[in-house]
């Protein structure tokens, strides 16, 4: 079901500017410049939030073919934008949300609808494995479950649709009931309440009752009755008589679970409905995904969806949460969703592709499995697969499974087609593939694992894995202390502080960072060959590397008269005008940066020449991350403030000034001047409480040996590790040379196996470690977990007396960087 331009203007209450000979069917709903697929039959809103502003890139959509826009105020170029329809609403967020909602009540199909704190993605994504045989399905893509991103999953309903599954997250009081309007579910699923968003909300209850408005007009909620709060907060909205109840405690609730037996690779689960006692099995025992498993449950009893002769749940299969990046062989980029295959999810895989292989060089390839569909003719499905590939930009489709090949016709590009992935891999076609960015996109029958084992990089089994959502997370933490005028320059020297710099810097460039600032020439020039088109800043340029600024378009850092006087030099040689130059001020850290008597002479010079522009003035601050030194900042931001003011005035043109760091943004938020500095804030470290930051990088090995050793008997070199007891010692593939630290060794640090700590035993050697594993059933080829979440980066610097700049940056190149997304 499309709708013209004009019903959508009259849905939405839009005042219009409207081109009587452009008047098309709007098929996609677009919210992000960077996901545009076909120009002609989009609607762009543009969004206004405290951190972008979708106007701006209004003009840049119009020069790509977009001719139809939502707008909420005057925007930059729009005079240019002559031909296009323009639909102008007071709140393009609400016009949005408005729009879907009416789309919603064209359709009288049951919609389930998930709240929760925590399992909405894996109880949706496993009703949508249980049910897509028996209905043709529409869901949310991954965790669309945003005031935007509800919107987006709710248009995809049409004729076809005979269920509709859409979670729903809020962060923030009042948010529900515009979700709910959009959903409008007819049966709920609460899954848990927990502490996730909690800072927004007074207490638990008050965050418990505003999830509930999503269920204030469904048929049937369906909960775990044995959560205490919510059974309250139901019981205070009256909707008690509107529930399924589940329980391990109540005989009396709707679903009874009798008994839940975990074995080693699945968990039966006995249950009585009506008197009638039956079992399922899953294949998974931890907590999280039995209690997943009993609301997809509690939904097929209460429908009376499968008899348990017939049951599916023995098939679930784990929900790939994120997308994997990591690097190939012969120049390879790999993109990993190897868990499952659906039209929704290579959707977004595509997306994912296009964005991260934008501004390189890199051939971009598609390796597809046989799909999951339901409701529609194979020929039919397959020729919107194949479109849907077009418009993602593929040039290289490799397509395994028994349907592709009998509709290979329909892919209009480079192509081949093979049987089964055993096919694939005898014919060695993998072994061509170079100087490229792979999708390996399949379901989890197809083991494409197979394939990413051979495109991928061989390492050892020492990783370190970088969140980049969790990247994303704290850049908008350190956001909410800025006024939405501020900029944020993001540092991504030292390799990114080691968790690598070309991944963070595409994720802070699509995220509106403003500026990347980099250590050396030689890391900006690396960006810029990657794609990176952000302002780059160089902290530490050099005269030999004047040559490469200048072809990369990278802007030095200038702190003394010397290096001011030779790129005043190499610009007038080279005749170029105004180029951009950050000015360094020495205001008490005595390292780097001109003083305040300088200040004249570094005026005269600059007003004495055409070469560079003065594009910001800065200093650092010396101890913005210790109370004890309050005073100390406070003098250097009064210095600061002062000389800046001056040079500025000097100059007669506006410059932009930063002094706060990481640090700063939390305790001096005040002093926030144009624009702030974010470096080990962006990876997880808070001066102030790093629980309120997210961890970026986890570095984990796996276990290669475990040995059982004598009491008396010792472990390692020198015969340091002395035991005391019979014990089991594992051996992992980490050592010195990888950056673990040779002070932890001999029990004084330790690792996480299954959720338990356990000490290093005997010296730390350079590519081995030992550790001490008597007391878990750890297995070979278990993970442990060097730091992360349990064992955080602060944890581990504090106990070597160190600080966490340090052990990020000392993990070693040889450690394979993975790069996820949820």
């Amino acid at each position: 079901m499309n709708y013209s331009i004009q019903e959508i203007s009259r849905i939405i209450g839009a005042k219009t500017t409207i081109n009587p000979e452009i008047s098309p069917v709007i098929e996609i709903l677009l919210t992000d410049s960077r996901s545009l697929s076909d120009p002609a039959v989009s609607l762009f809103f543009a969004l206004s939030t405290s951190q972008n502003d979708g106007h701006k890139y209004v003009r840049n959509l119009y020069e790509k073919g977009v001719r139809n826009f939502v707008v909420q105020h005057p925007f930059t170029g729009m005079n240019e934008v002559s031909e296009a329809n323009l639909l102008w609403v007071p709140d393009t967020l609400v016009a949005l949300q408005q729009l879907t909602a009416f789309h919603r009540k064209q359709f009288n199909i049951p919609i389930i609808g998930i709240t929760g704190s925590n399992g909405k993605t894996i109880v949706k994504e496993w009703l949508y494995q249980l049910l897509h045989d028996q209905f043709t399905i529409v869901r949310s893509p991954r965790s669309y479950n945003s005031q935007t991103g509800v919107p987006l999953s709710v248009w995809q309903l049409n004729e076809q649709t005979e269920l509709g599954i859409f979670e729903a997250g809020i962060s923030l009081q009042d948010e529900m009931q515009r979700l709910e309007s959009i959903i409008q579910p007819t049966i709920g699923i609460f899954t848990t309440i927990g502490d996730a968003h909690q800072e927004n909300f007074a207490s638990q209850e008050e965050k418990c009752l505003e999830k509930l408005k999503l269920f204030e007009h469904s048929e049937k909620i369906i909960y775990n009755e044995d959560q205490i709060l919510v059974k309250y907060c139901l019981e205070k909205k009256n909707l008690l008589q509107e529930t399924f109840a589940w329980s391990k405690i109540n005989p009396n609730a709707d679903l009874f679970i009798d008994f839940i037996d975990k074995r080693v690779d699945r968990t039966v689960i006995g249950y009585t409905v009506n008197s009638t006692q039956n079992e399922i099995q899953i294949p998974f025992t931890d907590d999280a995904s039995i209690e997943d498993a009993i609301h997809c449950l509690a939904l097929t009893v209460h429908c009376s969806l499968f008899t348990v002769h017939h049951s599916p749940f023995t098939k679930l299969e784990p929900v790939a949460m994120r997308l994997d990046v990591s690097k190939g062989v012969r120049n390879n980029i790999l993109i990993n969703d190897t868990y499952n295959s659906d039209i929704n999810s290579l959707s977004i895989a595509l997306d994912f592709l296009e964005r991260r292989s934008s501004g390189n060089q890199l051939k971009r390839i598609l390796i597809l499995s046989d799909i999951l569909q339901s409701g529609m003719v194979p020929a039919a499905f397959y020729l919107k697969v194949a479109e849907l590939v077009k418009k993602g930009k593929v040039e290289h489709v490799i397509g395994i499974g028994p349907n592709l090949m009998s509709h290979s016709n329909l892919f209009d590009m480079e192509k081949e087609f093979y049987p089964t992935t055993e096919s694939f891999l005898d014919s060695g076609s993998w072994r061509t593939l170079k100087d490229s960015i792979i999708l390996i996109k399949g379901s989890r029958q197809s083991r494409f694992e197979r394939i990413s084992e051979q495109l991928e990089e061989k390492a050892h089994q020492t990783v370190l894995e970088v969140d980049l959502d969790a990247v994303i997370y704290n850049l908008k933490y350190f956001r909410s202390f800025l006024k939405p005028e501020t900029k944020i320059i993001c540092m991504v020297k030292a390799f990114g502080y080691g968790v690598g710099s070309y991944e963070l810097a595409k994720t802070l460039q699509e995220r509106g960072a403003d500026y990347l600032a980099v250590a050396l020439a030689d890391e900006g020039a690396e960006l810029r060959r990657e794609g990176i088109t952000m302002p780059i800043m160089v902290m530490n340029p050099e005269e030999h590397a004047f040559t490469t600024l200048f072809e990369h378009r990278l802007e030095p850092e200038i702190y003394n008269h010397n290096i001011l006087d030779a790129i005043i030099r190499e610009t007038e040689r080279r005749g170029i005008l105004h180029y951009p130059i950050h000015i360094k001020l020495d205001t008490g850290m005595n390292r780097l940066g001109f003083s305040a008597n300088d200040i004249p002479s570094l005026v005269e010079k600059l007003d004495n020449q055409q070469g560079v522009t003065v594009k910001s003035v800065f200093s650092h601050l010396a101890g913005s991350d210790s109370p004890a030194l309050d005073n100390f900042t406070q003098k250097q931001i009064k210095r600061f403030t002062e000389e800046a003011s001056l040079l500025e005035k000097e100059l007669e043109y506006p410059v932009l000034k930063h002094i706060l760091n990481s640090a700063g943004i939390e305790r001096f938020p005040d002093a926030q001047s144009d624009m702030v500095r974010l470096g080990i804030g962006l990876y997880g470290i808070s001066s102030v409480d790093s629980k309120v930051l997210e961890p970026v990088a986890t570095l984990k090995t796996r276990i290669l040996q475990i040995r059982d050793v004598k009491k008396n008997e010792t472990v390692g070199y020198s015969r340091n590790g002395i035991l005391e007891r019979d014990s089991r010692i594992a051996c992992l593939p980490i050592g010195y040379a990888d950056g673990l630290d040779r002070r932890l060794g001999n029990r004084f640090g330790q690792i996480l196996v299954k959720g338990k700590k356990c000490p290093f035993i005997g010296n730390i050697c350079m590519d081995i470690c030992m550790a001490d594993v008597t007391d878990t059933d750890a297995e070979e080829g278990d993970e442990a977990i060097i730091f992360g979440k349990e064992i955080t980066i602060t944890d581990l610097a504090n106990q070597l007396n160190t600080i966490p700049y340090e052990i990020l940056t000392s993990i070693s190149p040889r450690v394979k960087r993975v790069y996820f997304r949820e």
